[in-house]
Formats: structure tokens, sequence, C-alpha cells
């Protein structure tokens, strides 16, 4: 039955009232019907009627919560079944469209994501972070029942790898086949809707990693959607020409088309509006930039930049508290300058001038060849005059996989839980955790896992619990980090002063905040060698006490036994500064100091 459509309903399948309304936009189509079980999938039952700019729709009162369905396109003398671009739950990725609204009950959820400053992001990837079922990926209720833990932990915020259905069930996520489809593999809609509703009731935010570089390049229903495409290539929705070709597939959306952008824009305000998302995490937005993705002379995509901006004022309009990350590394500024400055007005970018060059200090085989001044650099850093414009790291899906490894196996090969592997792994996180940023550890970082990234492994908690004080050490700090525990505001200003820098002894120091009981000293030894009553050059006479020391052996075994003792202040200078604190500094140690 065919009914009177309303102009105001939007795309997809929407039920209101008991009646259904779909639209699609088919604009080469020359029909469209709308098959499904509620019409018994009958092919010429319920036709669309053809609408401006082409779109196409059709009502009907007799199609209902759950049922499946499709499109019906012809064009000439193709007869195409698609599933719909904006179908909320596919049956599996080849599989078919599901009618269904996204209104779920969210008990009263007023969460709010933390300001930048206090964030601490844990990412992880739902199918290997806690599967229960050793048979099957693991699911977000898996997720869930490590909320506690990374509660404990200190976790406010975790970063989802992607979770829109792909193909197959086993995978990253980054070959999105339906953009607005939870990956059932993971437990569908009411499962992310479920994960976001108990990680807010433990006060932790949620980012859901997205890809608009490219789309598939499987299972994808959107090559060549109409019937029409030029070159072979895919059609309305992309690029039919060599602006189609990615690292990943020949599939990057035409950003020129107005109705593409609209596309992707619609999907960002999903995650944000009907999951309740904290924030987005924008994946290879330099393939969204420019046609190779930045490297060398590249040509810019201006209609990528310009769809960015776009979705990022829409949201920042919106939705003020939530964070939108660029993973750029190209290094520009125009990734997060003001969109009213010309800039495409990123919330934050992952930092390449942070993870690379500390990831080759540690990794170094060669204590006499560790250039702390490469550490200097990467702490000092800043996007758009802002140090909170950047998201810091030394472990993520991409760091730890494609050939690389996690940091302590980078250290010593075949020997990652070695005493030196985990005391310079341990420098990583304290660096993370105590540089202007805002820090990011990866699942399993906090208690050395050694593994490298697989989708078809997951984490060894049984690491965990050999490892469980490394896991309270990074715990500690974190707390330091985001204020849970007193003492660490320092670490959540913009501030940095580096008040010791010596290559020969590989000693470096810095305070982070300005008031004088705010501040945080760390003191880092990129050596192996032990240094007893070295001295510190400081400002003025505050005592300062011992908080954090990452080599203590109170965490574990293979750590130091040396002790270290609270700074022993005297009046006679170093480092140019009236003060000098004496400190006994054990190999690869980071101390972490306050008032």
């Amino acid at each position: 039955m065919n009914m009177s459509i309303e102009k105001s309903q939007g795309m997809g399948a929407v039920l209101k009232d008991g009646v259904t309304t779909f639209r699609v936009w088919a604009p080469n189509a020359d029909k469209v019907f709308v098959i499904g079980d509620f019409n018994e999938w009958k092919r010429d039952d319920l036709e669309m009627e053809m609408e401006e700019n082409g779109y196409w729709a059709a009502v009907t009162d007799q199609a209902k919560i759950r049922d499946e369905y499709k499109y019906l396109i012809c064009n000439g003398e193709q007869t195409l079944e698609r599933n719909d671009p904006y179908a909320f739950e596919v049956t599996n990725s080849n599989g078919n469209s599901i009618i269904r609204n996204l209104d779920f009950d969210w008990e009263g959820d007023h969460f709010e994501l933390p300001s930048f400053n206090e964030l601490v992001i844990y990412e992880l990837h739902v199918g290997t972070f806690n599967r229960t079922d050793k048979d099957a990926v693991g699911t977000f209720s898996d997720v869930i029942d490590k909320l506690p833990y990374l509660k404990e932990l200190g976790i406010n915020c975790i970063e989802l790898l992607p979770v829109a259905e792909f193909a197959g069930g086993i995978s990253w996520g980054y070959n999105p086949a339906h953009p607005f489809a939870i990956e059932q593999d993971y437990g569908g809609p009411e499962g992310l809707a479920e994960l976001v509703k108990q990680a807010h009731l433990s006060g932790i935010g949620i980012i859901m990693d997205v890809v608009y570089n490219h789309l598939g390049p499987s299972d994808v229903d959107l090559w060549q959607f109409d019937g029409w495409s030029e070159n072979d290539k895919g059609g309305i929705y992309f690029y039919n020409d060599y602006r189609s070709t990615t690292p990943w597939g020949d599939t990057r959306p035409d950003y020129g088309r107005p109705e593409v952008r609209q596309y992707l824009r619609d999907n960002a305000l999903m995650w944000i509006e009907k999951y309740r998302c904290d924030g987005l995490r924008l994946d290879a937005t330099s393939y969204i930039r420019f046609e190779g993705g930045g490297l060398g002379d590249d040509v810019a995509i201006d209609e990528g930049n310009l769809m960015m901006r776009e979705i990022n004022a829409e949201l920042q309009e919106k939705f003020p508290k939530v964070i939108i990350i660029a993973e750029d590394l190209k290094g520009h500024d125009l990734v997060t300058d003001p969109i009213e400055d010309g800039g495409i007005g990123y919330g934050t970018q992952w930092d390449m001038n942070f993870v690379h060059p500390v990831r080759e200090v540690l990794i170094d085989t060669h204590d006499d060849s560790r250039d702390l001044q490469k550490i200097v650099d990467a702490l000092q850093y800043q996007y758009s005059g802002d140090a909170f414009k950047r998201v810091i790291y030394t472990e993520s899906h991409d760091e730890v996989a494609n050939g690389k490894a996690r940091v302590p196996e980078e250290v010593q090969p075949g020997d990652a839980e070695s005493g030196f592997a985990k005391k310079r792994a341990l420098l990583g996180i304290v660096l993370t955790l105590t540089a202007p940023g805002i820090p990011m550890i990866f699942q399993g970082q906090e208690f050395i896992e050694d593994e490298y990234f697989q989708d078809t492994k997951e984490l060894d908690w049984n690491k965990q619990e050999r490892h469980g004080g490394i896991t309270r050490l990074v715990g500690d700090l974190i707390k330091l980090r985001t204020g849970a525990i007193e003492g660490g505001a320092g670490l959540r200003t913009q501030d940095i002063s580096i008040v010791h820098f010596n290559q020969e002894t590989k000693i470096l120091a810095y305070i982070r905040g300005t008031n004088q009981e705010d501040r945080v000293l760390t003191v880092l030894n990129f050596g192996n060698q032990e240094r007893g009553d070295y001295g510190i050059g400081l400002d003025d006479d505050t005592q300062w006490n011992l908080r954090i020391n990452s080599v203590a052996k109170e965490y574990d075994d293979d750590l130091s036994d040396k002790q270290v003792y609270d700074p022993e202040l005297m009046e006679f200078s170093t480092d140019q500064k009236p003060f000098t604190g004496k400190i006994n500094i054990p190999g690869y140690a980071a101390l972490i100091f306050t008032p």
C-alpha cells in the first residue's frame, strides 16, 4: 500500500505512528521498488515515487520493526538488489537490511566527557580485547565485563576501533561495508548502546573510530549503487576517475557530490545523536585531504577539506563537549586550526612528532647513541598553539602491527618480559602520561603485552595477572594525570619547563605547571647506569616529595631494589639555577616528584 509521503521524513526506513517511509538516493534509476518481508519480496508491489535531485520515496503501513528489506533498482536492462545505504542494522555484511529505530532507553544518562586536559584514552579492539568465548570474537558485552577493571585503572575514555558492519566476522574494522549498521558479531546496535550506557555509568566516555577515506572494499552495496558508473569505477558514491584510488581499495567517496558529503555527515551525527558517543576519531584524514595521502607534492582534495569542515562545524555547534580527533600524521597545524582561521577545525590530532621519535629513542640498542634532544622536541611540540591539540602515545593499533611490535618486544626481541624491556617500556608510558597533550595507551600496554596486534588473537590476560604490579604503577600514573589522586595538577596545564638535559649522563628532567603547589617534577634516566647523588638544578627551595618510582621493586620483581629518596636540597647553583636537588636515579628510571 503506497500512501502520501511526508517530505520531512529522513533517509532510509523511518517508522513513525505505524507507517514506514523509505527514502533512497538513486539519480540514474528508471524505477525503484522496495521488496521485503512485509510484501513477501514481491518485486513490483511497492514502487517508489521520484522526488527532486534523484531521490525516491515510498510509504507503507504494512512494514514493521525487524522486517528485512532491500531496494530493487531498475536502470535500463539492469535490475539490482541493493541494501539501504542508511540501514541501521543488516543481517550480515552481504545479507538484508532490517527496519528498526535507535530509540534506546538511556535511563537518564547525562554523562559529559571531561575536559581535554583531564582525558586519558584507552584504545581497544572489541573483537580481541576480552574474548570470553574462545571460539568467537569478543563482543560489546565482553568489553562491559572489563569496565570495572578500566575504571580501577583510572581510564576515563575508551576509543573503539571501527564497529560499523564489515565483511566477515574478523577484522580490524577499517573495511566498512555498511557505515550506519553495527557489526552483528560484536552485538549489533543493542550491544553498542548498552556498552555506551554502562561506560557512562562508570564515568568513562566512548570515542568511535570512523572511516571516511574509503569504503569496503568488499561487501559494499554502494558500489555502482544505481547501475551507473564511469571507467568501470564505483558509481554515484565514489570518484569515477584516478581520485578513487586509495591504499585500501578503489573506493574513495566522491566528496564533490553534496549528497555524498551529506551521507558521511549524517553518519558522523548518528554516532553522537543516536548512540551518545562522546567523540569521533576520523581515520587517515590525509587521504581525505590529498589524492596520495599528502606525500611529496601531492594534490589537495578541496572538497574533502570542505566536508570535514562541515562536519566539524556542525558537531562543535551542537555538541561543544564532543572531541573530534584526526588521524592525519602529517604534522600540519591546518588540521587543528580553527575553521574561522582557515583550518579544518579538528579538536585534536594524533601526533607523529611524539610517537616516532620517542619510540626511536626507547628502542635504540645503545645508551651512548640515545638522543635526548629528540625527547625534548617531542615533549615541547604543539599544534595550533595548544598542547592539547595533540594525542600522544607510544603504542596504537598501527604502531604495534604491520611489521612493528610492542615497545618491550622492540627493546628486547624474544625477551620482552626482561627487566630491561620493562623499564624502557615504562619510560615511554611515563613520558606519555606526563607530557603536554592528551595521552593514549593501547589495550594491554599497561601489563606489558608483547604480542603484536592481530584481529585473530585476543589479549593475554594471564600477563595482567603476572604483571599486576605494573598495572598498578600505570594506574597510579593515570590517576595522578587525571586528578583522581591529588598532587598532579601541573600535568593538566599547557606548561613544560626543561630543567635538566644532559646528553652524556642521559638524564632529563622537566617541570609541568607554574603554580608552586601544583608543579610536578619528572626525572628520567635514559641510561642503564645508576646515578647516585646526582644534581638537578632548581629555581627555588621547594621541598619535593617522591610520588612514583617507575623501577621500584614493589611494582615488579624484575625492577630495581635501589632506594630513591626525596631530593636533598642544597643552596648552590646547578644548570644555571640557584638551588640543587641531589637525587639517586636508578638505571632506566622515571621518578615523579610533587611539592
